[in-house]
């Protein structure tokens, strides 16, 4: 292992009642606060009265700002941080999956950069401090409540971009797993798919680190074990509880502690395919993973078998690959490009944007012969 700090100041809420504390937490920071949400799902299943309740008991001034897409938009997060700067906003709250959750951190640095949102994106504007965000989840799949991550694309630019800075981390998340019922059984296999994808990219990394493998295993166990189960029951509270803890701790830094990188290809590939046709980001995920695995396969080959012997019991890379993939279709989220509506018409599109956006993992480099092969193998019957 290498040397590392643990340092992950997020406070994290769980259980039922939660939303209770939110008032008071927010109390903290101050009381003129951007209440950012999305389309508006949250109107419909009581979560907006809950959080609107919180924060008129603290008889907080509270503007809003809504509409934040599920692959959240450039326009609409530099709209978001015109409107804060005007109220001159203390706190964020952003109630939502993890689109809005990403687009409050991104706002949050943005609004005392006076920059653009894109200029944050391609780092040519660099956070010095941040208005706090506090988030309430609505949808377990990203893991951005607890860390210092987002992502934003920009469908002028055709890219789709993460970054993360310490400022990023929200000061406070409230999760009930009971805010996730609505969730509807594509979009909760989905965020299924998305928490396996970062136990993966962490797994595929740089750097050897024993336990942070056997918490990349267990993570994984959950999600396949109680998946499915989740999906045949979507209000039970006891499943949605283990995925939404497994997803949160598929990406807070408990199954990367002491290697060097993790890996992102597979994500950075999927950007492409979100940017490009408006996939959702855990359907893509479920087509690249698998490729992208078929493709590195003779070179990794004793690492996929270990994680399918942990995983699913199986003893060669091949059947780990083939496990996986079968997972995947169980849950109905696609593992070909054609099965999310991208045909063989689109290929030459989907090649040229990720060769002009250099897709590319941290550790297992990707030269265009490689993104080409990739692609052959997301498409092949």
């Amino acid at each position: 292992m290498i040397d590392f700090k643990i340092d992950n100041p997020t406070v994290l809420h769980f259980g039922k009642d939660v939303i209770n504390k939110l008032g008071k937490v927010v109390s903290k920071y101050g009381k003129k606060v951007l209440f950012v949400y999305g389309k508006g799902s949250i109107k419909s299943n009581g979560i907006y009265d809950s959080v609107m309740e919180q924060l008129q008991n603290i008889q907080a001034d509270i503007t809003e700002f809504g509409g934040i897409k599920a692959n959240p938009i450039v326009e609409d997060v530099n709209d978001a941080v015109e409107l804060g700067r005007e109220k001159d906003v203390d706190v964020i709250v952003a109630v939502g999956g993890g689109s809005v959750i990403d687009s409050a951190k991104i706002i949050s640095i943005t609004i005392p950069l006076e920059a653009s949102a894109w200029r944050v994106m391609i780092q040519m504007a660099k956070p010095e401090k941040a208005i706090p965000v506090i988030s309430v989840l609505t949808l377990a799949a990203t893991g951005t409540e607890m860390n210092q991550f987002a992502v934003l694309q920009s469908d002028q630019a055709k890219k789709k971009l993460g970054i993360g800075y310490k400022q990023m981390y929200p000061k406070h998340s409230f999760l009930n797993p009971e805010f996730t019922y609505t969730v509807p059984k594509n979009y909760t296999a989905y965020g299924i798919v998305d928490l396996i994808a970062h136990a993966m990219e962490n797994y595929f990394g740089k750097g050897e680190a024993t336990l942070s493998d056997r918490f990349v295993f267990a993570v994984i166990k959950e999600a396949v074990e109680y998946g499915p189960q989740l999906l045949n029951n979507l209000q039970d509270y006891g499943l949605r509880e283990k995925i939404m803890y497994a997803s949160t701790n598929a990406l807070n830094g408990l199954t990367m502690y002491g290697r060097e990188s993790g890996e992102w290809g597979v994500h950075d590939m999927g950007h492409v395919i979100s940017v490009l046709f408006d996939t959702p980001h855990g359907a893509t995920l479920s087509v690249v993973y698998p490729a992208w695995l078929k493709h590195h396969k003779e070179k990794i080959s004793d690492r996929i078998t270990e994680l399918g012997k942990a995983v699913f019991d199986v003893d060669n890379a091949d059947e780990t690959i083939s496990k996986l993939e079968a997972f995947f279709r169980s849950i109905e989220s696609p593992v070909r490009l054609q099965e999310a509506g991208i045909t063989e018409n689109d290929r030459n599109e989907l090649e040229a944007t990720m060769i002009k956006n250099k897709v590319n993992g941290m550790h297992h480099k990707l030269e265009r012969e490689d993104v080409e092969k990739i692609i052959d193998l997301m498409y092949a019957d």
